[in-house]
């Protein structure tokens, strides 16, 4: 296998290590990029677990024409985010949480536009409107819906970021964003760049 590829068929070790399930994919030995300090419930292993099968190793063309800054594409399917780098030599693939709904959901080519490291949180007027009672800010800190770092997308109010509540991973949970595990989301803003494509499908 060449770099950034992926044995799908390793499914027992790719399962391996409750705690380390599906972490990001630079390198054919796994193991060493796995997180040892993120919890996983039992129901939310089994969510992703159920959608293995579309959760595999992707090539760039059929989605991009280039890699020029870099590329990252969200499978809303699958629940995964996959980038590659400029120079094409990097390929990291991400469990992703979701957006609840299909009306919730938005599909197309934006870029990432803006990055955060400590991100700050303010709901949007429509989630407002649906959840009256949340705050109408969280500072950066451990309850930040935004976890520790946040990609800003060409999309108002749209963004690539990371959670603490790592239960929210692999399943439908966000109001339009996409989510990561911290160490995940932390690791993608150091590659990604303003300007990096991105595509939701």
């Amino acid at each position: 296998m060449g770099k950034g590829s992926f044995d799908i068929n390793s499914r027992r070790a790719f399962l391996a290590g409750g705690a380390a399930l599906l972490s990001g994919v630079a390198r054919p030995s796994l193991a060493q990029d796995l997180p040892g300090s993120v919890e996983i419930e039992a129901e939310v292993s089994s969510i992703v677990r159920h959608n293995i099968s579309s959760f595999r190793t992707l090539q760039w063309e059929p989605y991009f024409a280039n890699l020029k800054g870099g590329a990252i594409l969200v499978d809303t399917t699958s629940r995964a985010l996959h980038y590659w780098s400029a120079d094409g030599e990097t390929y990291k693939l991400y469990p992703t949480s979701v957006p609840l709904s299909e009306e919730l959901t938005r599909r197309g080519r934006t870029s990432v536009v803006r990055k955060v490291e400590g991100p700050e949180w303010r709901p949007t007027p429509s989630m407002k409107k649906r959840n009256p009672e949340w705050p109408d800010y969280v500072g950066p800190g451990p309850d930040n819906p935004l976890g520790t770092h946040a990609l800003y997308l060409g999309w108002t109010y749209y963004r690539i970021h990371g959670t603490h509540d790592t239960r929210k991973i692999g399943r439908r949970s966000s109001n339009g964003c996409i989510g990561l595990y911290n160490e995940h989301i932390s690791e993608l803003f150091g590659y990604a760049k303003v300007g990096t494509q991105v595509l939701l499908i």
